[in-house]
């Protein structure tokens, strides 16, 4: 149903659907996003926010790969894919179908691997039915993504953000309770130039910044085991160095971790491998993060 009522709105012609409730999701109420305050989601206690300000460094893979492993350490995850217009995520976490409603109208996430997950790709016809949207829209549904889903109980929902300091960034860190943000980057000098304007988008939200991931920090050689740096070396933690911003690890550039993303198997789902190590580091530490500063608070 609302697949259908999606592709109607895409070509024009759909009817009973409104700027204020472009999916068309029955007993809806548009929520009251004109209060100065933030707001928290229902059935969420925490949010964290994956960014990469610069395309085609692997974020997404990330926020994937740290949603699992959260998960493995015994948290209760959900998985939101803001990317309205290249969703991800479905492929990545192996999932398909459209999302049913509660009585209520509400969204209900789709699951795999234990982690409860939403996205735009859910309502998308095929994978390359393009979303061409003004901005009116985007934030429309963004909202809808936001407040009208049913989130079971989480600890804590990671949002995968698209990249770049644009709309999206814009409507999640006015309206939402954030606990902090994550920046994923390579050490290539054009990506850190802009996770610099990442920090200042987050830092004038007031949003914390929990730290920076370096991706594809080394390929290794699986004839030789020669290790070339393709993009820089240690950029990202002098990066951090520099700016006083926790290093969260590095993640190689490795073959296995893009052949098991296309299959949608998060490299984490094998705990006890090498390249799994790093999401579950980075999940301690944002566990660490949750937990430190509920005591404070």
């Amino acid at each position: 149903m609302l697949r259908n009522q999606f592709v109607r709105l895409m070509h024009g012609s759909a009817r009973n659907l409104s700027h204020s409730n472009p999916l068309g999701l029955p007993h809806f109420k548009p929520p009251n996003t004109k209060l100065p305050t933030k707001h928290t989601l229902p059935g969420v206690k925490n949010v964290i926010l994956v960014s990469s300000c610069k395309g085609g460094v692997g974020k997404s893979t990330v926020s994937a790969n740290l949603a699992v492993a959260l998960r493995g350490i015994e948290m209760k995850v959900g998985l939101l894919d803001a990317d309205i217009f290249g969703p991800s995520i479905p492929k990545l976490m192996n999932l398909h179908g459209e999302p049913r409603l509660t009585d209520r109208g509400k969204l209900i996430p789709l699951q795999n691997y234990g982690v409860q997950t939403m996205s735009m790709g859910f309502l998308i016809p095929h994978e390359d039915s393009p979303v061409v949207w003004r901005g009116l829209m985007l934030q429309k549904v963004l909202q809808q993504l936001l407040f009208d889903v049913a989130w079971n109980d989480l600890d804590v929902l990671v949002i995968d953000l698209p990249p770049g300091t644009g709309d999206v960034q814009i409507t999640i860190g006015q309206l939402l309770k954030v606990r902090g943000a994550i920046i994923v980057s390579t050490s290539q000098d054009l990506a850190l130039i802009d996770v610099k304007k990442g920090i200042s988008m987050f830092h004038k939200v007031n949003i914390p910044i929990v730290g920076l991931v370096e991706n594809m920090s080394v390929f290794i050689c699986p004839n030789c085991n020669h290790k070339e740096h393709l993009f820089g070396d240690n950029g990202v933690l002098r990066e951090s160095q520099r700016l006083g911003i926790n290093y969260l690890g590095s993640i190689p550039l490795n073959r296995q971790i893009c052949a098991d993303s296309d299959m949608g198997l998060p490299i984490a789902l094998k705990r006890d491998s090498t390249l799994a190590q790093p999401y579950y580091k980075i999940a301690g530490i944002v566990k660490q993060e949750i937990f430190d500063r509920k005591k404070q608070s």
